[in-house]
């Protein structure tokens, strides 16, 4: 099926990401927005079909949509308009949240297709510092864009000063990526930076507002999360896990996948940043020694 000119003209010029499939999920349009969205060109995607390796949407348990749960599909084979919040995976290997609204073409009470519109959830991406600011300070990691250990520490100590004065509950995350030095030894350190740079992407691209990701050191990172209980710790920590599963390292000809371990922990009232810094490293090392890409709490 071949798009109508009149809309591919209103559609192309949209900030938001849009596409057009047939019958078989066959991509027949893809405007500037959903290149700028994605980074693939629509060279590269113009008559492959959107479940060939292109944004492999995920959802917040890291299901793949594609083959099993995709609104497009279930466009097509419904009649009916979808909206969802999915995580497509960019070009550079990234995961970035966005909101869907799948809709079916129909000609003559019958489904030729559908159009996916999508939107970056810029609310999602924000995060409470600001990073041109802390580049000036000399604050953030050169390689990851991350915050660096220097400013996750006094991050840390401004979270435990409000705890002492409000009352606000956090947790904290020590994280850290299965394998790394597999990655250095085996494809190189080139490799390796790309693996940390592009979590870093998946991280700072997933963020709630009360959320905070700087770098540690090395393969390591800390979460600090504003959350009420541990099993909101717990469901933020696997949402950071999975997406960091479903991230995509390109080389070569191919895709490389990453997973990290976690151990998370609430704060405790009186006790110091390093103690607790320190529980969370050890609950790190439960879930390395329980087989990694999993978190453990306590």
């Amino acid at each position: 099926m071949e798009a109508n000119e009149q809309y591919k003209e209103i559609f192309e010029n949209l900030n938001d990401g849009v596409y057009y499939v047939d019958r078989d999920r066959r991509i027949t349009f893809w405007n500037k927005g959903a290149e700028r969205i994605s980074g693939f060109s629509s060279d590269e995607v113009i008559n492959t079909h959107c479940y060939d390796n292109v944004l492999m949407h995920t959802n917040d348990e890291g299901t793949q949509l594609c083959m099993s749960g995709c609104p497009l599909l279930n466009s097509i084979q419904t009649n009916h308009i979808n909206v969802a919040s999915v995580y497509l995976l960019h070009k550079a290997g990234y995961r970035v949240p966005v909101s869907v609204r799948t809709v079916p073409i129909v000609e003559n009470g019958e489904v030729f297709g559908a159009v996916e519109i999508f939107q970056v959830q810029h609310e999602r991406m924000e995060s409470l510092y600001n990073m041109q600011e802390l580049k000036t300070l000399a604050l953030t990691d050169q390689l990851t864009g991350l915050p660096n250990r220097r400013y996750t520490e006094t991050f840390l100590a401004s979270r435990i000063s409000e705890y002492k004065a409000l009352g606000i509950n956090f947790g904290v995350l020590f994280m850290d990526i299965d394998h790394f030095k597999l990655f250095n030894d085996q494809y190189g350190h080139g490799v390796g930076d790309d693996v940390l740079r592009i979590l870093a992407k998946t991280f700072t691209s997933n963020l709630r507002n009360s959320d905070f990701i700087g770098r540690w050191g090395g393969e390591e990172f800390i979460g600090i999360c504003v959350c009420p209980d541990e099993d909101s710790l717990r469901q933020v920590a696997e949402k950071i896990r999975i997406l960091a599963e479903k991230t995509s390292i390109p080389y070569a000809d191919q895709s490389l996948s990453v997973s990290i371990s976690i151990g998370a922990t609430l704060y405790q009232t009186d006790e110091t940043a390093e103690q607790v810094v320190q529980r969370a490293d050890n609950l790190l090392y439960m879930s390395k020694t329980s087989g990694r890409n999993c978190v453990t709490l306590g």
